[in-house]
């Protein structure tokens, strides 16, 4: 007769020492294919026989390459997990930093890209390889916090020999997988992981409330963002005869006309103004608009040259880009930074290559990270109106440029070398 999984919370409460020693007892049996006093938790013993399937070393820290502090950077930018750290910080790091945890968060690769807490802590972390880039998927380092929620889609805490690997038996970590909740996609897991001593039976459920905390934050922004993109919508849809949608940037809709509304329009993986055929309109045209994407369904997409980009650089600090259209017009306010890179494309309508535009505003040809994440931003709301490799506004569109009429006024407070050598020359 099999044996009763231990109830690993419970005993950890009264006596974490014990617990331990019982479940490094629990894993040598196991690993030995012998029978234990008691059976290991049923979500602990899974994970277990997936590594042994796979043949990860229990007795060895196998550590891959950590990535680049750039890519770590590249990763916080493009992940949507950077819009909720705050709901993360808020909910986990006060009571973390007092209770000797850390707070981990991982992409959906089980990459580390944030890691905040206890200073003592994130040291004896480093130790363990538990650093930023670090690889923490189950199958590269056995059941842990990160790897284990992400595969199995639900919260998990991994207490002292519960980790597969020997040497992250002096560690307790309990971890909750972060969804999209648009469509269920995983997106990354928080974690809160500290030494053996720090481990507390009401840390999962807390991990996981902060995580469906951070889940919400994010309905409540998709939902947000909709509702702005109705707004653009409405007026450019009631211009238009026939079947249409808005869309935002991922097919989700925002408003139709002429057609039955549907949540979501499958889009191209590299969607591009011009002639598409989509499932939901058969062969239609695809415009960009601010936020999305206007989805028309007609004979002929709209004719070379009927797209006019006006960079208004006239206001102090009220900088817009607008554009027009057969369907109408609409305008974007621009930050410091997107007003002094849509001013050198305008400037440069051949291109410019990321370390250009790096060297054209830091002066620093190397800062190509920063320039790939701001034009990133840019591409947005901009869409298939910019080209890159080189950057460049599309061939087809006219770009007209706004200028203040003292050229001393050009962008005033902008430090970029390329802005302000222009200054002087009023062009």
């Amino acid at each position: 007769m099999a044996n009763s999984p231990m109830n690993v919370a419970r005993l950890a409460a009264v006596d974490a020492a014990r617990a331990a020693r019982v479940l490094n007892e629990v894993r040598e049996a196991r690993l030995a294919g012998q029978r234990a006093r008691v059976a290991p938790r049923p979500v602990i013993e899974q994970s277990w026989d997936r590594l042994l399937r796979s043949g990860v070393d229990p007795d060895h820290d196998f550590r891959s390459g950590l990535l680049s502090s750039d890519e770590v950077r590249r990763r916080r930018e493009e992940s949507p997990l950077k819009e909720v750290l705050p709901v993360l910080r808020e909910g986990l790091l006060s009571v973390a930093d007092v209770a000797h945890h850390i707070m981990v968060v991982a992409d959906q690769d089980g990459r580390v890209l944030w890691r905040e807490g206890c200073t003592p802590v994130l040291r004896k972390a480093d130790g363990l390889g538990f650093e930023l880039g670090a690889d923490w998927r189950e199958d590269v380092v056995g059941t842990n916090g990160v790897g284990t929620p992400a595969v199995v889609r639900r919260p998990v805490q991994v207490f002292a020999a519960e980790h597969f690997v020997r040497s992250h038996a002096s560690w307790t970590c309990a971890g909750a997988p972060i969804t999209d909740p648009r469509d269920g996609r995983l997106i990354g897991v928080v974690d809160v992981s500290g030494p053996l001593e720090t481990m507390h039976p009401a840390t999962l459920a807390w991990v996981d409330s902060v995580a469906k905390l951070a889940e919400a934050r994010l309905r409540e922004r998709h939902l947000n963002a909709l509702e702005r993109l109705r707004a653009v919508a409405a007026p450019v849809l009631a211009r238009l005869a026939g079947r249409a949608a808005v869309v935002d940037r991922d097919g989700w809709t925002a408003a139709v006309t002429g057609m039955p509304y549907t949540n979501r329009i499958a889009l191209p993986k590299s969607t591009a103004p011009g002639r598409r055929w989509l499932p939901a309109l058969g062969l239609c045209t695809l415009e960009p608009l601010d936020g999305g994407w206007l989805l028309r369904a007609v004979d002929e997409p709209s004719p070379p040259g009927s797209t006019r980009i006006v960079l208004d650089l006239t206001r102090p600090r009220r900088w817009s880009v607008t554009v027009s259209g057969s369907a109408g017009a609409w305008s974007h306010e621009l930050s410091p930074r997107h007003a002094e890179l849509l001013y050198l494309l305008a400037v440069h309508r051949g291109g410019r290559s990321a370390s250009g535009l790096a060297g054209d505003v830091f002066g620093d040809p190397g800062r190509t990270v920063t320039v790939r994440a701001e034009m990133s931003r840019v591409r947005r709301y901009l869409g298939g109106f910019l080209e890159h490799r080189p950057y460049r506004f599309c061939e087809d569109a006219e770009v007209e440029v706004l200028l203040p009429d003292d050229p001393r006024d050009l962008l005033p407070h902008s430090t970029a070398p390329a802005v302000a050598g222009r200054r002087g020359t009023g062009s």
